[in-house]
């Protein structure tokens, strides 16, 4: 036996994936809690560094500058088309934002995630490994004052300044991740350009993707699957963006502006381009895509395959995109690489543009789905809007842009430094200040909410409803603001409108009593339920205001409505997923751990919360680590009863004695869950318990409370 035979160490798992069969292929049903220790803390190389705090020192100025000095600075290894990196950076600085998504808010901008697979190697990110590489420089000399997540929006926002385009600035507060998001759904397919994720329309896309095809940001520019046909492609357009959190007019805007810069690349067959990074040769030290056609980059460059510049002055912000795509007819063709173009018919030399070397003219083309801004009847009735009026378009796209670069930001609270605009935007979810509460107000409020006759489920369910709307991914949704108050929230099935209503009502009449803000009220209310069900103290954070209807955007809220919530035991219908796996989920987008959850759930078990009235075992609700024990309990044996209903009855006599469904099972079933359930259910962890629990509880409820941070 050789030496590299007796280490122990698995090094096929390095360089290859024989790694040996690991424990989801001896069993693949199992259920894996790794999304919730998606970032390990292990893997941070900056420790403790807190660069909110950082960043407040950054010199924006000088970064900008800096910037504006790189952008016209080529190189030999990547030269920069018409000597400006301008158009390269917006697309990077595009593709990295715009992965964003409004089912679950994950994706975006916000980590720095382009750095790392699958999005380094999407096809539709080809070549932006280069665009990260120019920015290295820049990030060496600013450090830690200068996450990469913040490097890469604020590049494309210097791009288009340096150009002459509006633009509205860069809000910085954004913190890098470390590692890959493994556990992020991209969508079901294996392999690249894949599209089974599709019901029967192109309207039905799997919720929550956006992307019409596996590896694409957004839609695919020749057309639905490359038929190029314009019609078909609005539809996607309108479909993709609109799941991205974009209007027609923010979608138009978007399109058209974003292309009034640079161009596409495909002057050569596809098959002359390599690996992407991820499956590149150490040798390469993670480059991608290298071609052998003619030189490989400049004038050669092949990236989607699509080959051409948009406008005349692709370095320049103006009309130019749409006076070219409305004032001609244009004829469908390819380009070098087989892929869809379209050309204008009858081109007038004035409007040919320079090659990306200067040496001679080419002629500018259109996609597919720049076609469609064309053809399609809304989309054309913009754009006749914005061509009458072009200062009208430029600010609509300032507006259009910003929004995409921030939208996963959430609130304005959580913009630290940088030349943002003061304007408040619906997208941001604005909520007015909140009056901070004195111990003895916090008090006064809790004793008039435990006479109020209001019983202990009523008081936790209502608070867990707002504050469990909190979404990490995009820092949507919480307690703060109380709109549960509003449409759509106060009309979720999942919130019990009626009981809702009737809570909210004393609240109401509490918070004017108290000159507190029914935000606080709500919160404060839960922290009451669980001091009578406990006999514990829980402390309360105030300060919350409360949101207007007209500063909710109630169609954007309705993304946030649960279809499941594992904590409160409720799942609208059967799903592709089990229920243990939407809970899962739900856990990761509050940003709980593993003993978190578990905390919660066994905590609102004993408290009485189950929408399905199962798993609820005692008399009476009463925080102690009861139910637990009762889980636990070898005594009885379960059987499936019906969907996510399980029978529990005596092994001794076989009598029916209590009902759960698999959320309640799980903790049992799962080795992970059931080692911390162990925990909680031994007898000198009672106290623990309900520790935890409150811990996790005020976590929930003060996730959204990004000023206090």
């Amino acid at each position: 036996m050789n030496e590299m035979s007796k280490c122990p160490v698995l090094h096929g798992s390095v360089t290859t994936p024989a790694a040996g069969t690991k424990t989801n292929d001896w069993w693949p049903n199992q259920l894996n809690l790794d999304i919730l220790r998606q970032h390990d803390t292990r893997s941070n190389p900056v420790g403790d560094l807190d660069y909110k705090e950082a960043v407040k020192s950054l010199d924006v100025t000088a970064l900008k500058g800096d910037l504006k000095k790189v952008m016209k600075d080529s190189q030999d290894w990547w030269p920069a088309d018409y000597g400006h990196y301008g158009p390269f950076f917006i697309r990077m600085t595009w593709h990295a934002a715009g992965t964003y998504r409004t089912g679950d808010g994950r994706g975006g901008g916000g980590t720095g995630a382009q750095r790392f697979a699958p999005l380094n190697s999407w096809p539709d990110n080809g070549n932006l490994d280069k665009a990260r590489r120019l920015l290295w420089p820049i990030k060496m000399k600013y450090g830690n004052k200068l996450s990469w997540a913040d490097l890469l929006i604020m590049a494309g926002n210097v791009a288009i300044e340096d150009m002459g385009g509006p633009n509205l600035g860069t809000a910085l507060g954004r913190e890098d991740i470390w590692h890959p998001e493994k556990d992020i759904y991209w969508g079901a397919e294996d392999e690249w350009l894949g599209d089974q994720r599709y019901g029967s329309s192109r309207q039905d896309l799997e919720n929550p993707l956006a992307a019409v095809q596996m590896g694409l940001i957004y839609v695919n520019p020749e057309g639905p699957n490359a038929n190029p046909d314009p019609l078909l492609s609005a539809q996607d357009i309108r479909e993709t963006f609109g799941r991205m959190a974009m209007n027609d007019v923010e979608t138009f805007a978007l399109v058209a502006g974003g292309h009034t810069f640079g161009k596409a690349h495909g002057n050569g067959p596809a098959t002359a381009v390599g690996a992407e990074p991820e499956n590149g040769p150490i040798e390469a030290q993670g480059f991608g895509w290298a071609s052998s056609h003619g030189m490989g980059k400049g004038v050669d460059a092949i990236t989607s395959g699509i080959e051409g510049p948009w406008t005349t002055n692709p370095i320049q912000w103006d009309m130019g995109y749409l006076e070219l795509l409305y004032n001609y007819e244009w004829e469908l063709t390819k380009s070098p690489a087989g892929a869809h173009i379209w050309h204008p018919v009858d081109l007038d030399e004035a409007h040919m543009t320079p090659e990306v070397d200067g040496n001679g003219k080419v002629t500018p083309m259109m996609t597919t789905a720049d076609m469609a801004l064309k053809m399609d009847p809304a989309y054309r009735a913009i754009g006749d809007d914005f061509m009458k009026d072009p200062e009208g378009f430029g600010q609509a796209f300032a507006e259009a842009w910003f929004k995409l670069l921030h939208r996963d930001m959430g609130p304005k609270s959580t913009y630290i430094a940088g030349d943002f605009p003061a304007e408040d935007y619906i997208w941001q979810d604005p909520i007015p200040a909140g009056r901070s509460l004195s111990a003895d107000e916090v008090s006064g409020i809790k004793g008039a909410i435990k006479a109020s006759g209001l019983s202990i489920q009523d008081m936790v369910e209502t608070a867990w409803a707002s504050a469990a709307t909190f979404r990490a991914s995009d820092k949507r949704g919480g307690a703060n603001g109380a709109r549960i108050r509003l449409a759509p929230q106060k009309d979720w099935a999942i919130n019990k409108p009626d009981q809702l209503s009737r809570v909210l009502a004393v609240y109401e009449t509490i918070a004017a009593e108290h000159n507190a803000s029914v935000a606080d009220v709500i919160v404060i209310g839960g922290a009451a339920g669980i001091e009578q069900a406990s006999g514990a103290d829980v402390a309360v954070t105030t300060g919350r205001g409360d949101a207007s209807e007209e500063h909710t955007d109630a169609e954007s809220f309705a993304h946030l409505e649960p279809r499941a919530d594992g904590f409160r035991n409720y799942v609208e219908s059967e799903f592709a997923v089990s229920p243990e796996e939407m809970m899962l989920d739900k856990a990761q987008l509050m940003d709980l751990t593993p003993a978190e959850m578990t905390a919660l759930v066994g905590g609102m078990r004993s408290l009485g919360i189950s929408a399905t009235g199962e798993g609820v075992w005692n008399d009476a609700p009463k925080l102690d680590n009861s139910w637990f024990r009762t889980l636990l309990d070898m005594g009885v044996a379960w059987t499936e009863a019906g969907f996510n209903s399980y029978q529990g009855s005596d092994r001794m006599t076989g009598e029916a004695v209590r009902k759960a469904t698999r959320i309640d099972l799980v903790f049992g079933s799962n080795s992970e869950l059931r080692a911390i359930a162990e925990v909680y259910a031994q007898d000198d962890n009672g106290g623990k318990f309900v520790t935890d629990f409150i811990a996790a509880w005020n976590k929930v409820m003060n996730s959204d409370r990004f000023d206090l941070a």
